[in-house]
Protein backbone atom coordinates (compact mmCIF):
# COMPACT_ATOMS: atom_id res chain seq x y z
CA UNK A 1 0.00 0.00 0.00
CA UNK A 2 2.80 2.22 0.85
CA UNK A 3 4.46 2.12 -3.26
CA UNK A 4 0.52 3.22 -4.19
CA UNK A 5 0.53 5.78 -2.14
CA UNK A 6 3.21 7.11 -3.50
CA UNK A 7 2.43 6.73 -7.12
CA UNK A 8 -0.99 8.84 -5.80
CA UNK A 9 0.88 11.84 -4.01
CA UNK A 10 0.95 14.98 -5.69
CA UNK A 11 4.60 15.50 -4.67
CA UNK A 12 6.70 16.88 -7.93
CA UNK A 13 9.64 15.24 -9.04
CA UNK A 14 10.46 11.20 -9.70
CA UNK A 15 7.13 9.23 -9.88
CA UNK A 16 7.30 5.26 -9.35
CA UNK A 17 7.47 3.47 -12.84
CA UNK A 18 9.03 6.57 -14.48
CA UNK A 19 12.78 5.23 -14.54
CA UNK A 20 13.70 8.09 -12.60
CA UNK A 21 13.53 10.17 -16.20
CA UNK A 22 11.95 13.49 -16.42
CA UNK A 23 8.54 14.79 -18.53
CA UNK A 24 10.52 16.61 -21.17
CA UNK A 25 11.84 12.84 -22.18
CA UNK A 26 8.39 11.55 -23.22
CA UNK A 27 7.31 14.93 -25.65
CA UNK A 28 7.10 13.78 -29.13
CA UNK A 29 9.08 14.25 -32.19
CA UNK A 30 6.54 15.91 -34.35
CA UNK A 31 3.96 14.37 -36.88
CA UNK A 32 4.85 11.47 -38.78
CA UNK A 33 5.84 11.78 -42.41
CA UNK A 34 3.62 11.24 -45.11
CA UNK A 35 4.17 7.88 -46.96
CA UNK A 36 6.05 9.58 -49.40
CA UNK A 37 9.08 10.65 -47.94
CA UNK A 38 9.56 8.04 -45.77
CA UNK A 39 11.96 5.99 -46.48
CA UNK A 40 11.87 2.13 -47.95
CA UNK A 41 7.98 2.68 -48.13
CA UNK A 42 5.96 1.23 -51.19
CA UNK A 43 4.34 4.91 -51.69
CA UNK A 44 8.03 6.84 -51.22
CA UNK A 45 9.19 4.34 -54.21
CA UNK A 46 5.99 4.16 -56.50
CA UNK A 47 6.69 7.95 -56.42
CA UNK A 48 10.18 8.04 -57.32
CA UNK A 49 9.45 5.38 -60.22
CA UNK A 50 6.88 7.79 -61.76
CA UNK A 51 9.06 10.75 -61.65
CA UNK A 52 11.65 8.26 -63.41
CA UNK A 53 9.53 7.27 -66.00
CA UNK A 54 8.48 11.03 -66.97
CA UNK A 55 12.12 12.38 -67.12
CA UNK A 56 13.45 8.50 -68.80
CA UNK A 57 16.27 8.65 -65.68
CA UNK A 58 19.33 11.13 -65.21
CA UNK A 59 19.69 13.34 -68.32
CA UNK A 60 22.06 11.53 -70.81
CA UNK A 61 24.84 12.89 -72.67
CA UNK A 62 24.75 15.30 -76.00
CA UNK A 63 22.79 14.35 -78.50
CA UNK A 64 24.27 13.59 -81.69
CA UNK A 65 22.71 14.78 -85.12
CA UNK A 66 20.00 17.49 -85.38
CA UNK A 67 19.27 17.59 -81.50
CA UNK A 68 20.73 18.49 -78.37
CA UNK A 69 20.37 16.90 -75.27
CA UNK A 70 17.41 17.45 -72.65
CA UNK A 71 17.96 20.33 -69.88
CA UNK A 72 17.45 20.77 -66.18
CA UNK A 73 16.89 24.62 -65.51
CA UNK A 74 17.48 24.40 -61.24
CA UNK A 75 16.27 26.25 -58.21
CA UNK A 76 13.92 28.68 -57.70
CA UNK A 77 15.66 31.76 -59.78
CA UNK A 78 16.40 30.38 -62.86
CA UNK A 79 13.39 28.82 -63.20
CA UNK A 80 11.42 32.10 -63.17
CA UNK A 81 13.74 34.17 -64.98
CA UNK A 82 13.68 31.02 -67.83
CA UNK A 83 9.67 31.22 -67.32
CA UNK A 84 9.69 34.98 -67.91
CA UNK A 85 11.57 34.65 -70.79
CA UNK A 86 9.73 32.09 -72.91
CA UNK A 87 12.26 29.09 -72.35
CA UNK A 88 10.53 26.70 -74.02
CA UNK A 89 9.46 23.84 -71.17
CA UNK A 90 8.20 20.34 -71.28
CA UNK A 91 7.89 19.75 -67.35
CA UNK A 92 8.08 21.64 -64.08
CA UNK A 93 8.58 19.28 -60.91
CA UNK A 94 7.47 20.49 -57.30
CA UNK A 95 9.03 19.45 -54.34
CA UNK A 96 6.27 17.73 -52.03
CA UNK A 97 5.63 20.14 -49.15
CA UNK A 98 7.64 23.00 -50.37
CA UNK A 99 7.75 26.30 -48.73
CA UNK A 100 5.64 28.00 -51.02
CA UNK A 101 6.89 31.57 -51.04
CA UNK A 102 6.39 34.07 -54.24
CA UNK A 103 9.05 32.48 -56.46
CA UNK A 104 7.05 29.22 -56.47
CA UNK A 105 3.45 31.06 -56.30
CA UNK A 106 4.85 33.35 -59.63
CA UNK A 107 6.85 29.62 -61.28
CA UNK A 108 3.26 28.00 -60.74
CA UNK A 109 1.23 31.11 -62.12
CA UNK A 110 3.55 31.44 -65.53
CA UNK A 111 3.28 27.73 -66.34
CA UNK A 112 -0.49 28.24 -65.93
CA UNK A 113 -0.55 31.05 -68.52
CA UNK A 114 1.74 29.90 -70.77
CA UNK A 115 -0.17 26.49 -71.09
CA UNK A 116 2.00 22.93 -72.48
CA UNK A 117 3.76 22.29 -69.23
CA UNK A 118 3.06 19.50 -67.31
CA UNK A 119 3.43 19.96 -63.26
CA UNK A 120 4.52 17.01 -61.38
CA UNK A 121 5.13 16.52 -57.82
CA UNK A 122 8.39 15.02 -56.78
CA UNK A 123 10.01 13.79 -53.72
CA UNK A 124 13.13 15.78 -52.72
CA UNK A 125 15.38 12.79 -52.94
CA UNK A 126 14.40 12.17 -56.34
CA UNK A 127 15.26 15.90 -57.12
CA UNK A 128 18.35 15.58 -55.69
CA UNK A 129 19.05 12.67 -57.94
CA UNK A 130 17.44 14.54 -60.95
CA UNK A 131 20.17 17.39 -60.56
CA UNK A 132 23.23 15.80 -59.30
CA UNK A 133 22.71 16.81 -55.78
CA UNK A 134 22.93 20.39 -57.00
CA UNK A 135 20.60 23.34 -55.36
CA UNK A 136 16.86 23.01 -56.67
CA UNK A 137 15.05 24.56 -53.96
CA UNK A 138 12.25 22.58 -54.78
CA UNK A 139 11.55 23.70 -58.52
CA UNK A 140 13.34 21.92 -61.80
CA UNK A 141 12.44 22.94 -65.28
CA UNK A 142 12.75 20.25 -68.32
CA UNK A 143 13.99 21.90 -71.04
CA UNK A 144 13.21 19.96 -74.59
CA UNK A 145 16.40 18.96 -77.08
CA UNK A 146 16.95 22.18 -79.31
CA UNK A 147 15.97 21.00 -83.13
CA UNK A 148 19.00 22.15 -84.89
CA UNK A 149 18.61 22.78 -88.41
CA UNK A 150 21.47 22.17 -91.38
CA UNK A 151 23.73 24.77 -92.45
CA UNK A 152 22.38 24.50 -95.92
CA UNK A 153 18.71 25.00 -94.85
CA UNK A 154 19.54 28.31 -94.11
CA UNK A 155 20.85 29.14 -97.29
CA UNK A 156 17.94 27.17 -99.06
CA UNK A 157 15.20 28.99 -97.07
CA UNK A 158 16.54 32.71 -97.88
CA UNK A 159 16.30 31.42 -101.28
CA UNK A 160 12.96 30.18 -101.60
CA UNK A 161 12.28 33.88 -100.08
CA UNK A 162 13.99 35.39 -103.01
CA UNK A 163 16.43 37.05 -100.47
CA UNK A 164 20.05 36.41 -101.22
CA UNK A 165 21.55 34.70 -97.84
CA UNK A 166 22.74 36.62 -94.87
CA UNK A 167 24.48 34.10 -92.78
CA UNK A 168 26.47 34.29 -89.35
CA UNK A 169 28.68 31.87 -88.17
CA UNK A 170 30.41 31.31 -84.95
CA UNK A 171 33.98 29.73 -84.68
CA UNK A 172 35.11 28.78 -81.04
CA UNK A 173 32.41 30.68 -79.64
CA UNK A 174 31.71 28.88 -75.96
CA UNK A 175 29.11 31.15 -74.02
CA UNK A 176 25.51 30.53 -74.43
CA UNK A 177 25.41 33.94 -73.85
CA UNK A 178 26.90 35.31 -76.48
CA UNK A 179 25.41 32.76 -79.17
CA UNK A 180 21.78 34.47 -77.56
CA UNK A 181 22.71 37.71 -78.21
CA UNK A 182 24.04 36.80 -82.07
CA UNK A 183 20.51 34.84 -82.82
CA UNK A 184 18.99 38.69 -81.40
CA UNK A 185 21.10 40.53 -83.77
CA UNK A 186 20.27 37.98 -86.67
CA UNK A 187 16.84 38.60 -86.14
CA UNK A 188 16.99 42.61 -86.02
CA UNK A 189 18.82 42.92 -89.37
CA UNK A 190 16.76 40.33 -91.25
CA UNK A 191 19.28 37.54 -91.18
CA UNK A 192 18.94 34.18 -91.59
CA UNK A 193 20.19 31.92 -89.30
CA UNK A 194 23.14 31.10 -87.57
CA UNK A 195 26.12 28.40 -87.72
CA UNK A 196 27.36 26.68 -84.77
CA UNK A 197 29.45 23.86 -84.67
CA UNK A 198 29.04 20.45 -83.02
CA UNK A 199 31.89 20.42 -81.19
CA UNK A 200 33.98 22.82 -78.62
CA UNK A 201 30.94 25.28 -78.93
CA UNK A 202 27.93 27.03 -77.22
CA UNK A 203 25.02 25.42 -77.84
CA UNK A 204 21.30 26.48 -77.56
CA UNK A 205 20.86 25.88 -73.79
CA UNK A 206 18.65 27.60 -71.48
CA UNK A 207 20.83 30.76 -70.90
CA UNK A 208 21.11 31.24 -74.74
CA UNK A 209 17.56 31.40 -75.20
CA UNK A 210 17.30 34.34 -72.30
CA UNK A 211 19.16 36.06 -73.95
CA UNK A 212 18.03 35.78 -77.14
CA UNK A 213 14.88 37.31 -75.87
CA UNK A 214 12.65 35.16 -77.61
CA UNK A 215 13.99 35.37 -81.13
CA UNK A 216 15.25 32.31 -80.98
CA UNK A 217 11.72 30.95 -81.90
CA UNK A 218 12.10 32.62 -85.09
CA UNK A 219 15.71 32.32 -86.23
CA UNK A 220 17.00 28.88 -86.66
CA UNK A 221 20.44 27.75 -85.38
CA UNK A 222 22.24 25.02 -87.13
CA UNK A 223 24.81 22.98 -86.56
CA UNK A 224 27.78 21.81 -88.22
CA UNK A 225 29.69 18.56 -88.11
CA UNK A 226 32.85 20.66 -89.77
CA UNK A 227 32.44 24.02 -89.59
CA UNK A 228 35.20 24.73 -92.76
CA UNK A 229 33.69 22.05 -94.95
CA UNK A 230 30.06 23.44 -94.31
CA UNK A 231 31.92 26.59 -95.53
CA UNK A 232 33.41 25.90 -98.29
CA UNK A 233 29.52 24.38 -99.65
CA UNK A 234 28.10 28.01 -99.10
CA UNK A 235 31.25 29.13 -100.98
CA UNK A 236 30.36 26.49 -103.74
CA UNK A 237 26.95 27.93 -103.48
CA UNK A 238 27.80 31.37 -104.14
CA UNK A 239 27.52 32.61 -101.15
CA UNK A 240 30.92 35.02 -99.99
CA UNK A 241 32.48 33.49 -96.24
CA UNK A 242 33.57 37.05 -94.86
CA UNK A 243 36.41 36.74 -91.60
CA UNK A 244 36.46 39.30 -89.05
CA UNK A 245 39.68 40.05 -87.77
CA UNK A 246 41.75 42.66 -86.14
CA UNK A 247 43.95 41.80 -88.71
CA UNK A 248 41.72 41.69 -91.52
CA UNK A 249 43.05 43.36 -94.89
CA UNK A 250 39.95 45.01 -95.50
CA UNK A 251 38.07 47.68 -93.48
CA UNK A 252 34.46 46.89 -93.19
CA UNK A 253 33.15 50.07 -94.59
CA UNK A 254 35.22 48.71 -97.69
CA UNK A 255 33.37 45.40 -98.11
CA UNK A 256 31.04 45.22 -101.45
CA UNK A 257 30.33 41.51 -100.43
CA UNK A 258 28.20 42.48 -97.78
CA UNK A 259 25.25 43.94 -100.46
CA UNK A 260 25.04 40.21 -101.67
CA UNK A 261 24.92 36.61 -100.15
CA UNK A 262 26.99 36.57 -97.11
CA UNK A 263 28.37 34.38 -94.61
CA UNK A 264 29.86 36.40 -91.71
CA UNK A 265 32.32 34.27 -89.68
CA UNK A 266 32.94 35.17 -86.03
CA UNK A 267 35.61 34.45 -84.21
CA UNK A 268 36.45 33.88 -79.99
CA UNK A 269 37.10 36.96 -78.05
CA UNK A 270 40.14 35.78 -77.14
CA UNK A 271 41.65 33.51 -80.33
CA UNK A 272 39.29 34.78 -83.08
CA UNK A 273 39.11 32.79 -85.85
CA UNK A 274 41.00 29.39 -85.97
CA UNK A 275 43.54 28.88 -88.80
CA UNK A 276 41.57 26.15 -91.44
CA UNK A 277 38.70 28.65 -90.84
CA UNK A 278 40.96 31.82 -91.58
CA UNK A 279 41.95 30.34 -94.89
CA UNK A 280 38.57 29.61 -96.02
CA UNK A 281 37.56 32.52 -95.39
CA UNK A 282 37.04 34.92 -99.13
CA UNK A 283 37.59 38.07 -97.19
CA UNK A 284 39.30 38.68 -93.79
CA UNK A 285 37.69 41.87 -92.85
CA UNK A 286 38.68 44.19 -89.50
CA UNK A 287 35.87 46.82 -87.76
CA UNK A 288 37.43 50.19 -87.29
CA UNK A 289 37.66 51.06 -83.40
CA UNK A 290 39.24 54.61 -83.36
CA UNK A 291 38.47 54.52 -79.41
CA UNK A 292 41.45 52.05 -79.15
CA UNK A 293 39.45 48.44 -77.72
CA UNK A 294 41.16 45.46 -79.04
CA UNK A 295 38.69 43.50 -79.44
CA UNK A 296 34.76 43.21 -79.15
CA UNK A 297 32.94 39.95 -77.84
CA UNK A 298 31.00 37.75 -80.99
CA UNK A 299 27.78 39.75 -79.69
CA UNK A 300 28.51 43.26 -80.28
CA UNK A 301 31.32 42.63 -83.45
CA UNK A 302 28.30 40.12 -85.20
CA UNK A 303 25.76 43.20 -84.43
CA UNK A 304 28.32 45.76 -86.33
CA UNK A 305 28.61 43.67 -89.15
CA UNK A 306 24.82 42.82 -89.78
CA UNK A 307 23.90 46.08 -89.30
CA UNK A 308 26.17 47.23 -92.04
CA UNK A 309 25.04 44.37 -94.40
CA UNK A 310 21.50 45.64 -93.68
CA UNK A 311 22.22 49.24 -94.26
CA UNK A 312 23.49 48.15 -97.81
CA UNK A 313 21.07 45.81 -98.74
CA UNK A 314 18.18 49.02 -97.85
Amino acid sequence: MAANNRRMSGKKGAQVGSGGQRRRSLEGKGPTPPAEMRKGHAKQRAAQAKVRRATGGRPGPKGRGGRSASEMVVGRNPVVEALREGVPATMLYVQQFIDNDERVREALQLVGERGGIHLMEAPRPELDRMTNGLNHQGLVLQVPPYEYAHPEDLAAAAYDEGQDPLIVALDGVTDPRNLGAVVRSVTAFGGHGVVVPERRAAGMTAGAWKTSAGTAARTPVARATNLTRALEAYKKAGIAVVGLAADGEIELGDLEALAGPVAIVVGSEGKGLSRLVGETCDFRVRIPMPGGAESLNAGVAAGVVLYEASRRRA
